[in-house]
C-alpha cells in the first residue's frame, strides 16, 4: 500500500477545491448538529471525517452531498453551490454507504448496469465491463450480490458509486466489516483514484485508517475541533505525554492505574495500556511505585508517539468533558 503523496488534478471545485463551505451550520429544533464550520478540501485530496457518533458526521455529509439543506452558511461542492444547486451536486458525486444498500437479488454485473444507467444511460453496458474488469469482479459478475462476502459486496458497491465517474467520493465507513486484506486492497484503489484527481471524504472509526489520509477534520459536538495532516495532529493536537505500558496483569495495571492523580487518562490498547500524563517522567516515577505496591511486574514502559486514537481520545474528552 502506498502512502499519502498529496498530488491533486483536476476534479472540478472553486478554485483549488473540491469541497469549500463557510459557516456551514444545520439546526434541528434547538439542536445545532453542525455549528458553523469551514472546510476546504483540495481536489484529489484524501480527507479523512472522524468523530464520535452523534457528532455531526452524517449530517454533515447530507449536506455536501445535496440532500439535506443548511440552515445557515455557504459552500460549494465540485464547482456546484449547495443551497442553490443541490440537484446538480448529486450527479458530478458518488456514494458509498457503511451499510450495503445494493438490490441483493440482482447479479453483479446487473447491479453495476443498473447504477450506471441512471447517469449514463445507453453507455451503461460499456461501463459495466470497464468497471467489472477495474475491480476483478469477472468470476462474481453472475452472483447475486447478496451471496457475496462482505469484502466483495464493498468492491461492488465501489464499482456502482463509480460507474459514473464522479469528481468527489463520498464513503461513509467503507471497510466496516471487512478483512484486513479486502481493507488494505479497497486504500490501494482509493489511491489510484486520489493520483487520478478524485476527490475522496472518508468517514471511518479505524484510527489506523486515518493515517492513510492526506489530512483529517475532527468534528466534535457539531464544532470542527482540528483539521491538518495527521502527522500535524499528533504533533500539535495532544494534550500531554504518551506513555506505553506493558505489565505481567494489564488487566489489574487498568484497574490500579485509572485513578492516578497524575494520568489525565488510562486506556487498553491491544497487549498494552496507553497513559496520557501532563509530565511523563514525573508519572512513569509514580506509576511504577503504585504497580510494585499492587504486585504487579512491569514488562516494559517508555514515552511514545502518541496515534491518532490517542488524540482522537483526548479530543473527546476535551470536547464532551468525560
Amino acid at each position: 500500500m502506498s502512502g499519502p503523496s498529496g498530488k491533486t488534478g483536476d476534479s472540478g471545485g472553486v478554485g483549488d477545491y473540491a469541497i469549500d463551505v463557510h459557516e456551514l451550520r444545520k439546526s434541528f429544533g434547538d439542536h445545532a448538529a453542525v455549528d458553523g464550520i469551514d472546510l476546504s478540501v483540495s481536489k484529489g485530496e484524501i480527507f479523512g471525517f472522524l468523530g464520535p457518533n452523534g457528532a455531526g458526521k452524517s449530517t454533515t455529509i447530507r449536506m455536501l452531498c445535496g440532500l439535506l439543506q443548511p440552515t445557515s452558511g455557504e459552500g460549494h461542492v465540485a464547482g456546484h453551490d449547495i443551497i442553490r444547486e443541490p440537484e446538480n451536486i448529486k450527479k458530478v458525486i458518488g456514494y458509498m454507504s457503511q451499510h450495503f444498500g445494493l438490490y441483493t437479488d440482482l447479479t453483479v454485473e446487473e447491479n453495476i448496469e443498473f447504477y450506471s444507467g441512471i447517469y449514463l444511460g445507453r453507455r451503461s453496458k460499456e461501463i459495466k465491463e470497464q468497471m467489472i474488469e477495474e475491480m476483478g469482479l469477472a468470476k462474481y459478475r453472475k452472483f447475486l450480490a447478496g451471496r457475496l462476502s462482505g469484502g466483495w459486496k464493498q468492491r461492488l458497491a465501489l464499482a456502482c458509486a463509480i460507474s459514473h465517474s464522479p469528481r468527489v467520493l463520498f464513503l461513509d465507513e467503507p471497510t466496516a466489516g471487512i478483512d484486513p486484506m479486502s481493507r488494505r486492497t479497497l486504500w490501494d484503489f482509493l489511491y489510484e483514484k486520489s493520483e487520478q484527481g478524485v476527490t475522496l471524504f472518508v468517514t471511518t472509526h479505524y484510527m489506523d485508517e486515518a493515517e492513510y489520509c492526506h489530512r483529517l477534520g475532527f468534528i466534535m459536538d457539531g464544532k470542527l475541533t482540528a483539521c491538518a495532516a495527521p502527522n500535524e495532529i499528533k504533533r500539535h493536537r495532544m494534550k500531554g505525554d504518551v506513555i506505553t505500558l506493558r505489565c505481567s496483569n494489564n488487566t489489574a495495571a487498568f484497574e490500579a492505574l485509572k485513578g492516578s492523580p497524575l494520568l489525565i487518562d488510562v486506556n487498553v490498547y491491544g497487549d498494552s495500556i496507553h497513559l496520557v500524563a501532563g509530565s511523563a517522567d514525573r508519572a512513569m516515577d509514580s506509576v511504577r511505585r503504585a504497580l510494585s505496591e499492587s504486585g504487579i511486574e512491569v514488562l516494559e514502559m517508555r514515552e511514545s508517539e502518541p496515534t491518532i486514537e490517542d488524540v482522537f481520545v483526548s479530543l473527546s474528552k476535551e470536547a464532551y468533558g468525560t
